[in-house]
């Protein structure tokens, strides 16, 4: 059984900051790709950034220049910076490892 479990969302205003982290736990070994997906209300799922096994990440082009994706293997735990934030930010955020786990989810607000 693997958990991924997300933290560090919560209320911002327009401009700031958030760094949100994904503890992985469990049945769990070697390096996966893995990614931030975040669903708006009322909209589909989206994908917000992704990091190879191989250490190579991409991502939306809505968060280029404000949101960096990381990892630290040691830790299990993946990290998204986010600079910059927007209203049109808010959703809930959630981290998955491709194609087989997925958490929660965690709640990012960005007032404006």
């Amino acid at each position: 059984q693997v958990q991924l479990v997300e933290s560090g969302g919560g209320l911002v205003q327009a401009g700031g900051s958030l760094r949100l982290s994904c503890l992985a736990s469990g049945s769990i070994s070697g390096i996966y790709a893995m990614g931030w997906y975040r669903q708006a209300p009322g909209q589909q799922r989206e994908l917000v950034a992704v990091m190879s096994s191989g250490g190579t990440t991409n991502s939306a082009e809505s968060v280029k220049g404000r949101f960096t994706i990381s990892r630290d293997n040691a830790k299990k735990t993946l990290y998204l910076q986010m600079n910059s934030l927007k209203p049109e930010d808010t959703a809930v955020y959630s981290c998955a490892i491709i194609g087989r786990y997925w958490g929660k989810g965690t709640l990012v607000t960005v007032s404006s």
